[in-house]
């Protein structure tokens, strides 16, 4: 079993799923896709534009957040998890729309694939050397004005042609330079009582369940 096909066994007809960002993600919108048009009935609220590009291929209705609180379950991937499934997310740059349809959700479930299964399941969150944070363009300066003053580097992502990245949102997204982190939920509020932090990367006492495939095998893990 793999973990996509552990997260397909918790969904029951009638749901409405939230539908994450990135690698892990597409794999579940495709595999929901193939169970859709064998005639499993769900709505789907994706948490970026590339979400709900995939979901229409594979034929997912989609349904507006408005329109669909609570949503009954969201499954996502996650670029790190501590001991106590508390997870550092944004690699992918949706960030901040993956949060809300996380906080929007009954269940939130991640999923950990083989591929770098060990650089991703950590010991402190931060492990990696950084974190996104999505910023509002007027705020910028200021931004990493304070981010300098807490004593934390930072990039702000470019795309392609050299400009500032522009979330779905309409924000620019900005990677700190981290060392493991000490105190995940201190940092979360010294980030966003920045003015013009829309959001962190940083989702703490959030996840309740997380699938880990590794060697053929599904690990589950549920929040305490």
């Amino acid at each position: 079993m793999t973990n996509v096909e552990a997260a397909l066994a918790m969904v029951a007809n009638g749901m409405t799923l939230g539908l994450g960002s990135g690698h892990a993600a597409e794999r579940f919108i495709a595999a929901l896709g193939a169970r859709v048009r064998a005639g499993l009935a769900v709505r789907g609220v994706p948490t970026s534009q590339a979400s709900a590009a995939l979901a229409v291929q594979a034929g997912i209705p989609l349904v507006e957040l408005a329109d669909a609180l609570p949503i009954d379950m969201t499954c996502d991937g996650a670029d790190e998890v501590d001991p106590d499934l508390n997870l550092l997310k944004g690699f992918g740059h949706a960030l901040v729309r993956e949060k809300v349809v996380a906080a929007a959700s009954k269940k939130f479930v991640i999923l950990i694939g083989p591929e770098k299964v060990d650089e991703k399941l950590v010991e402190r969150l931060g492990q990696r050397g950084q974190l996104p944070v999505e910023v509002v363009p007027f705020a910028l300066p200021l931004c990493l004005r304070r981010f300098t003053e807490l004593g934390i580097g930072s990039d702000v992502l470019h795309d392609s042609a050299g400009a500032p990245y522009m979330s779905d949102n309409g924000n620019h997204i900005v990677h700190l330079k981290l060392s493991p982190i000490a105190e995940p939920a201190k940092l979360e509020r010294q980030l966003r009582d920045i003015p013009g932090v829309v959001g962190t990367g940083l989702f703490l006492n959030m996840a309740d369940t997380v699938l880990t495939e590794n060697n053929g095998s599904v690990e589950v893990r549920n929040r305490k």
